[in-house]
């Protein structure tokens, strides 16, 4: 398959005429021994002529829609991408400057690894290029990875995987083994279609499958989100509060349940400007009922994990909440304000469930979510059962659509354990104090917003509004900081109940 060169790659990417080159001279060349033989001498001159770089590596600065970015990337060209020792020290100074001066870092690898004609000291620079990635990540810096064909070994074992956000090229062969030496040793093909980007993004590994053409557009979405100002963007007016009619419970519930109620989906493609989707664990795992964004709600940038209700048919599991700390992590790693939306009937009750640790991922959610070192808000959007609902809820402000509800179990569920019956279930809606208005004088939310009668009649709307609220209070949780944030959060949840 005919593949760009890394320099005709970059054309199509950066602004026109702004990539600046870093490289100095590379190291001499090394071999096991120390002095490398004539023979590795006159391939890597062959190299050089053939590809027209001097190394494996080409690293540099350039603008994208005019933003300042730094670039390390792989000609494969050049000895298959591979990485020694030369092109390990031109990527470690790379990933430092970029940290020093406080760029986001775009990596575009296409390697088959280590270079095997400078053996174990070569196989072992991968650590300290992984050492610089993470002091990178560490400073707040954001780190987008693009894997090219192929990106295999050690390079994939290592800075290839360690993206905040990573997308791959269709069709690209993406692994840590590479089919050839697995044939050599196990005498057999390696299973088809295995280590390919599209298998990569199905099962969780990487987060899309873009073709360079849409690289551009694709990085400086991203990076739109993940390099936005950390201060707070110009206050908008906070929407008054509207009078509510005493809907009861039981009606709210129903009318949560309405198939054409707009979900977390919805939400994003009304009212945000700027939405990066994101998938999986980025450890094989991935759950369609969770959705992972990076997304902007006016200027104010944000992580949104929220619980789709166009997957009501598959419960959440442990995998998603799995992913759903990933996004947590991303946070605040980041700090970015994160945005969790709540819109369950409930988590998944199965033996698989129960296998994979559901009620442990539950715990670890609440939390990372109560100690997380970044603003956080939960918007309770529809149907709140139970602990797959309480997994995503704690935060510094609860927003609640007028009719989403929250509750230990869905009502039949409450009334078949108090009643020994399902018939009773708007009873115990009622009593539980499960709707919006309940949940406001328990000090449970912080805000409701009004639908008129029902965000299934008017979606557009209502999903205006509701950005409109969601822009408001991030802009308002960017003004105080974390350690501030951190200690009013655990002690709302400390008082929640008790508190006189």
């Amino acid at each position: 398959m005919s593949r760009l060169g890394a320099v005709e790659l970059l054309e199509l990417v950066v602004d026109p005429d702004s990539f600046q080159r870093w490289d100095t001279e590379p190291l001499p060349p090394r071999g096991v021994h120390g002095e490398p033989e004539q023979s590795y001498h006159d391939e890597l001159a062959a190299a050089r002529e053939r590809s027209g770089v001097d190394e494996s590596v080409i690293t540099g600065e350039a603008a994208i829609e005019g933003r300042r970015v730094a670039i390390i990337m792989c000609e494969f060209r050049f000895l298959a991408g591979s990485i020694g020792v030369a092109a390990a020290e031109r990527l470690t100074l790379g990933i430092e400057r970029a940290t020093a001066e406080g760029l986001p870092l775009l990596a575009v690898p296409a390697s088959g690894g280590t270079r095997m004609q400078e053996g174990t000291v070569a196989f072992l620079q991968m650590v300290k290029i992984s050492a610089a990635i993470a002091a990178h990540k560490a400073a707040g810096l954001a780190y987008v990875v693009y894997l090219r064909h192929p990106t295999t070994g050690g390079v994939m074992a290592s800075w290839g995987s360690l993206g905040h956000v990573t997308a791959a090229e269709p069709g690209a062969l993406l692994g840590f083994l590479g089919p050839r030496v697995y044939q050599a040793l196990y005498g057999e093909e390696f299973p088809p279609d295995v280590q390919t980007a599209e298998n990569l993004a199905a099962r969780g590994l990487i987060d899309a499958v873009v073709a360079p053409a849409e690289l551009r557009r694709i990085a400086a979405d991203a990076l739109a989100v993940l390099c936005a100002p950390r201060e707070a963007p110009p206050a908008v007016p906070n929407l008054p509060l509207e009078q509510l009619p005493d809907v009861p419970a039981w009606e709210s519930i129903q009318r949560s349940r309405n198939p054409a109620r707009p979900g977390v989906r919805a939400l994003l493609k009304v009212a945000a400007n700027t939405v990066t989707p994101l998938q999986g664990t980025g450890a094989g795992e991935q759950e369609p009922g969770l959705l992972l964004a990076l997304a902007k709600f006016g200027p104010a940038a944000c992580v949104v994990l929220g619980q789709d209700r166009k997957f009501a048919d598959q419960p959440l599991g442990p995998a998603g909440l799995r992913e759903a700390r990933r996004g947590m992590r991303l946070a605040a790693g980041l700090g970015l304000p994160l945005v969790t939306v709540i819109d369950t009937a409930g988590a998944a009750l199965s033996k698989d469930a129960e296998e994979g640790g559901l009620a442990g991922e539950i715990a670890r959610c609440l939390v990372e979510l109560t100690t997380l070192a970044a603003p956080t808000i939960c918007l309770l959007l529809g149907e709140g059962a139970g602990g797959g609902a309480l997994a995503l809820l704690p935060a510094d402000r609860v927003l609640c659509a007028q009719h989403a509800w929250l509750s230990p179990l869905p009502p039949e569920g409450a009334s078949a354990i108090r009643f020994h019956t399902t018939d009773r279930a708007d009873e115990m809606a009622a009593a539980q104090g499960v709707r919006s208005l309940d949940l406001l004088r328990n000090g449970i939310v912080d805000r409701i917003v009004a639908e008129h009668p029902d965000a299934a009649d008017e979606p557009a709307e209502f999903l205006s509004r509701l950005g409109g609220v969601l822009e408001h209070e991030l802009a308002m949780l960017l003004t105080r900081t974390p350690t501030d944030l951190r200690t009013a959060r655990l002690d709302r949840y400390r008082r929640l109940g008790v508190a006189t």
